[in-house]
């Protein structure tokens, strides 16, 4: 009995150990956020990796959206549509809120309370974003790109681990 009490404590520090992570929204005031989840992209020849990153916020919550460049004048810009697990999507309109930090360009997009909690219940399955710029021949490309909720490009059928991130149960987290 006692095992099986420890089991479940340690589960619960666990699940709420996720969530510890903050997110500096263009380095004002931190608000908790989920980890970063480093998504698939397979169409973005420079890395294939979007960083994403869930943050709870007084009035709804916030999406920041990372990618390297090769060039810092690039940005992400115009509506991303976030497409989750169930068939719905989300559209975030641009705002403007954009930052460059080392070598990433760095967007964040605002989610309401009514869409914060769909997200509770229901996994991102893929993000769709626009990198715009002027664009030379030895620059990271421009266009529109997919992120999708994969952990590895690879697996075999052998391979039981899960392969994408669960980021309902992350973003519920925050809200305990």
């Amino acid at each position: 009995m006692n095992q099986k009490v420890l089991l479940i404590l340690l589960i619960t520090f666990t699940f709420s150990a996720t969530s510890q992570e903050t997110l500096s929204f263009k380095g004002s005031k931190l608000y908790h956020a989920t980890n970063s989840w480093d998504f698939i992209c397979e169409n973005y020849a420079l890395t294939g990796i979007t960083a994403i990153q869930i943050a709870k916020t007084e009035n709804g919550g916030i999406l920041k959206l990372a990618v390297a460049t090769t060039n810092p004048t690039f940005n992400i810009s115009g509506v991303v549509y976030v497409y989750l697990t169930d068939n719905t999507i989300i559209i975030c309109s641009d705002k403007g809120i954009r930052e460059n930090i080392e070598n990433n360009i760095v967007s964040y997009y605002t989610f309401s309370p009514l869409e914060m909690n769909k997200m509770k219940t229901t996994d991102i399955q893929s993000i769709r974003f626009n990198i715009k710029g002027n664009a030379s021949k030895f620059s990271s490309q421009i266009g529109n790109f997919t992120a999708v909720n994969r952990k590895t490009y690879f697996s075999t059928a052998s391979d039981k681990t899960k392969k994408n991130y669960n980021t309902a149960t992350q973003i519920t987290t925050l809200y305990q």
